[in-house]
């Protein structure tokens, strides 16, 4: 657990530095919701009504909204959070293929955050433990042998990730409508996320000697690649959210919630 990843002795990182960077990365998001909670929050609660500055404004008005027969809908929170949310119907009943390019990326990004939740979770319990002499835990929570067994469920749902990622290129390359309407934001979007799985890929391929190692067999590479996935994973697909065209994975649950579903 001391040494994580580094390209060079010079450039070596511990397990506690990456913690540090992962905090760091947290803290940025935090800021740029509080940001973003502000800006939702600035328009008036009721009719006649001065302009609310306080980040509590959009939470309570959200809160009023959903508990509250709506103006045009009425589903039930639970509808609009499974069919609207997460099955994503509304863009389901546009265009099936843009569904599943959604979808997949949508559903391979999430599993795989929380299966990263768990191997960090793993880790940490590994750590305080050592740290404070217990040495009887279930031999599943060892970090080498709890993350053998995420190996597989990575494996596919970093898959699942991809097909969306190749879905999505194709559009903006050969899709006259899609080209077109593409803007800078959604380049770099899609080349980040390109970038954070492909390089998983390697990173795994070279520890494992699977193919995507490209035949690289020096293991001393491994880390090197490693801490590069993590390094942006952490800065593009948490500290970045809040600032970018991504924030729309939180914007839009919330606006489906506070309207009940629909269009």
């Amino acid at each position: 657990m001391d040494y994580f990843a580094g390209v060079s002795d010079a450039l070596r990182l511990t397990f506690v530095q990456v913690m540090i960077m992962a905090n760091l990365s947290i803290g940025i998001f935090i800021i740029g919701m509080y940001i973003n909670l502000k800006k939702w929050g600035m328009g008036s609660t009721g009719y006649g009504q001065e302009p609310s500055g306080s980040i509590f404004a959009f939470p309570r008005m959200l809160a009023q909204q959903m508990s509250e027969h709506a103006h045009v809908h009425n589903q039930s929170v639970l509808e609009t959070f499974v069919l609207d949310i997460l099955f994503q119907r509304r863009i389901l009943r546009r265009s099936p293929l843009r569904w599943f390019m959604h979808f997949t990326i949508f559903f391979g990004w999430m599993a795989l955050f929380v299966l990263s939740l768990a191997m960090f979770a793993v880790e940490m319990v590994h750590l305080i433990s050592a740290q404070l002499g217990v040495h009887a835990l279930p031999e599943f929570l060892s970090p080498e042998i709890f993350r053998e067994l995420l190996a597989v469920p990575n494996d596919i749902f970093s898959y699942i990730l991809l097909t969306g990622i190749i879905i999505a290129i194709y559009r903006r390359l050969f899709v006259a409508k899609v080209r077109e309407s593409t803007i800078a934001y959604d380049s770099i979007l899609l080349i980040g996320l390109t970038v954070i799985t492909i390089s998983g890929f390697v990173a795994d391929g070279i520890r494992t000697g699977r193919f995507w190692g490209f035949g690289i067999e020096d293991p001393n590479l491994a880390p090197p690649m490693a801490l590069f996935h993590v390094v942006i994973s952490l800065l593009f697909c948490i500290a970045y959210i809040p600032f970018s065209k991504y924030i729309h994975m939180i914007a839009i649950p919330l606006a489906l919630l506070a309207n009940k579903g629909g269009e």
